[in-house]
């Protein structure tokens, strides 16, 4: 029974990793259950199928692979500030966690360009969005920001959240894929590139707004 269990284990985890580098590198709509099959070793095309379910459960079980650390890592930074941070130290919560998380996962990773190709999808990107609400230290982090840009218009706000989402999404999206590809990249680490993003959002939140006309 263990030897079984632990055979479908190994297959789940294998679907996982071959799905999540297939939606990364050709977007989830290009690539079928039965291509992820087959790519995964599989020699069932309905493995796909018979372990998830439909491309959303599968989609959604990529996520949960790395939300639980992504997650813990944001609780240290959170928990270190212990409410008291600055505008760049709540900015920080929002940004360290997934890019040293993709530096704890060493060369090659995938997961930057899959959350971008998912997030970029009407159908999915609600999934991500649920991962991310159930998250305490994402809304303290962002509860945190919030009263560090009290007196932002509120649409401003809303408008600079968004900014603020696709530099996130997009730019370590473009730097994981420069890394697989093998070309420059303008900052020489993850750490080094969190830095960056960092210093970017916090300007971007900090820039003067101007009346509407």
């Amino acid at each position: 029974m263990n030897v079984k269990a632990d055979r479908a284990s190994a297959t789940r985890e294998s679907i996982l990793v071959t799905a999540e580098r297939l939606f990364a590198e050709h977007g989830v709509h290009a690539v079928s259950n039965r291509h992820i099959s087959e790519a995964a070793g599989q020699g069932n095309n309905a493995a796909v199928n018979y372990h998830f379910g439909t491309k959303v459960d599968l989609v959604r079980a990529i996520a949960r692979k790395h939300s639980a650390r992504v997650e813990r890592l944001r609780e240290e930074l959170v928990e270190a500030i212990d409410g008291d941070g600055d505008l760049r130290d709540w900015v920080a919560c929002l940004v360290r966690p997934s890019t040293s998380y993709l530096h704890e996962l060493g060369a090659p990773t995938w997961f930057a360009r899959f959350s971008a190709q998912v997030m970029t999808d009407p159908a999915l990107r609600a999934i991500i969005a649920e991962e991310s609400l159930s998250s305490p230290a994402l809304a303290r982090a962002v509860e945190g920001l919030n009263r560090c840009l009290d007196g932002l218009p509120a649409e401003v706000r809303a408008e600079r959240s968004d900014m603020a989402r696709q530099l996130m999404i997009h730019m370590t999206a473009e730097r994981e894929r420069a890394l697989a590809e093998g070309t420059a990249t303008p900052r020489a680490s993850w750490n080094d590139a969190g830095t960056g993003l960092i210093d970017a959002l916090t300007g971007l939140l900090l820039a003067p707004v101007t009346p509407p006309s």
